[in-house]
């Protein structure tokens, strides 16, 4: 090859690589649902809020508003404070060590961190499935869902019993444990353990579910189940999902969240965030130029 037509062969690839790569967000699939005429209310409100770990400031006045019986997204690259900011959302930040908050988040227009709003009340209220999934090792299927009732006093053995079957329909694991309630929850396979622990939330008086990168750690099966786990529950709840999937954003979402280096960039109808980000780093991230 000339060097002439090693020049030419550059520009060329120069100018079609940007659009090649412009044109990776068109293939990401949204879930096209149609738009509700129903003005939707607000459940969550974030008021500029910033989280510290220390003397690291890991938030920087984050602002938004998160509708009820939506499904919002929280995409970003590594330490963007995605997952710091959802832990915020149940005051489970302040459980750590030299942890610090300032801002305020509004749940139903009053704030979580009122002085009469107790912080075990807010996580029965916003209850959280993490990355790993975590059902008691010792407890049986039955001890992990009604494990929040027993330690809020229930006793009533028909109570129990038609919140487990309640709590394992909802969260689409009764017809494979029906059997085998006594078995313990860590018996069963990633994905069961995973909805186990979102029916144990559900169990509650749960109305906003956080998910931390729930399907990470899942095959693509397990994955698909929660996926339409999470389409069934928004009819009936809140929920803000975290994940490193695009295409899963893409998939489950109504809007989109995406942050960087602990700032809200962009937030949006998932629909326009991946096809028509108003932000320049939006789009570099979705398309791959970074993160």
């Amino acid at each position: 090859m000339s060097d002439e037509t090693a020049v030419k062969d550059k520009k060329v690839r120069a100018a079609v690589e940007p659009t090649i790569a412009k044109s990776e967000t068109r293939k990401i699939e949204v879930r096209h649902e149609e738009p509700s005429t129903e003005k939707k209310t607000t459940k969550v409100k974030v008021d500029d809020a910033c989280a510290f770990f220390g003397t690291k400031q890991a938030l920087f006045s984050v602002n938004m508003e998160i509708a009820e019986k939506e499904v919002t997204a929280i995409i970003g690259p590594s330490g963007c404070g995605k997952s710091t900011l959802i832990r915020c959302f149940n005051r489970m930040h302040e459980t750590v060590p030299t942890a610090k908050f300032t801002g305020d988040i509004l749940l139903d227009q009053k704030s979580i961190f009122a002085p009469t709003m107790d912080p075990v009340v807010v996580r029965r209220r916003i209850g959280m499935v993490f990355q790993k999934p975590t059902p008691f090792p010792t407890l049986s299927i039955y001890e992990n869902v009604i494990v929040g009732l027993t330690l809020n006093g229930v006793r009533d053995k028909k109570v129990l019993d038609e919140k487990v079957e309640w709590s394992l329909r909802k969260a689409a694991l009764w017809d494979e444990v029906k059997d085998n309630l006594q078995k313990p929850g860590a018996a069963l396979s990633g994905g069961q353990q995973q909805r186990l622990c979102i029916a144990r939330a559900l169990a509650v008086e749960l109305e906003v579910l956080l998910m931390d990168e729930p399907c990470s750690a899942l095959d693509p099966i397990s994955t698909s189940k929660v996926e339409e786990l999470i389409h069934e529950l928004r009819q009936n709840y809140t929920i803000i999902i975290v994940t490193h999937n695009m295409q899963q954003a893409a998939r489950v979402s109504q809007k989109t969240a995406f942050m960087l280096n602990g700032k809200l960039v962009e937030y949006d109808a998932t629909e326009k965030v991946f096809t028509n980000p108003s932000n320049k780093l939006t789009e570099d991230y979705i398309t791959g130029r970074f993160g």
